[in-house]
């Protein structure tokens, strides 16, 4: 089947209801499905058609445990910077940072995990490597699959380097821990339009 027969869904529904997951079940992610989505991330446009992307996928539970660990001391020692160095500093109605640190304890359980990197350095080359990320989780969300952005930190970016031979030139962009939720999809609450779009010039509301 062609894949792109796969991804049924319209692209509405996917838009509209693809969000953050950050709690996934253990369940394994089909090879051929992790094919499809990958195949979709690298559809997706880049700055002169560079194509600056490489996407690696860390499916062994012994590998993925020790990323986790990686994982978490990046995840605190970015929250370090902002003041914040402990779960007692994170306020209890704050859910959506709740979440996040929720995941820097499960990461390492999340059945696939994708570190997307640019084989370039540089803003440019990292900004031709956010299409794919999208197409990735839309991809994903046509088959039931979630996942969630998150970055690393330097506390942690050279070891992880490392430990998945990850060449000099590249550069970790993003992680992308993916698996069927334990929640469900569903709508998100985003900004007002009018709070985010212009016309014509800054502060003109659009109609």
């Amino acid at each position: 089947m062609n894949p792109s027969e796969r991804f049924s869904m319209s692209l509405g529904e996917a838009i509209f209801s693809l969000r953050a997951i950050r709690r996934v079940k253990p369940d394994p992610i089909p090879e051929g499905d992790l094919r499809d989505m990958l195949l979709a991330a690298t559809r997706a446009p880049s700055g002169g058609n560079g194509q600056p992307w490489h996407f690696l996928v860390i499916q062994d539970a012994e590998q993925r445990a020790k990323f986790g660990e990686l994982y978490r001391e990046a995840w605190w020692a970015k929250r370090a910077d902002q003041g914040i160095h402990g779960p007692d500093d994170i306020d209890a109605s704050n859910h959506t940072t709740q979440s996040a640190m929720r995941l820097a304890d499960e990461v390492g359980e999340a059945p696939a995990i994708v570190l997307v990197c640019s084989t370039e350095q540089g803003a440019g080359a990292m900004g031709s490597v956010i299409p794919a990320v999208q197409n990735l989780l839309l991809a994903g969300r046509a088959l039931g699959i979630g996942g969630t952005i998150t970055t690393l930190h330097a506390v942690g970016d050279e070891r992880v380097k490392t430990m998945f031979e990850i060449p000099s030139g590249a550069q970790i962009v993003y992680c992308v821990p993916l698996g069927y939720p334990k929640g469900s999809f569903g709508e998100v609450t985003r900004k007002p339009l009018d709070e985010v779009v212009s016309t014509e010039a800054w502060g003109t509301p659009l109609e």
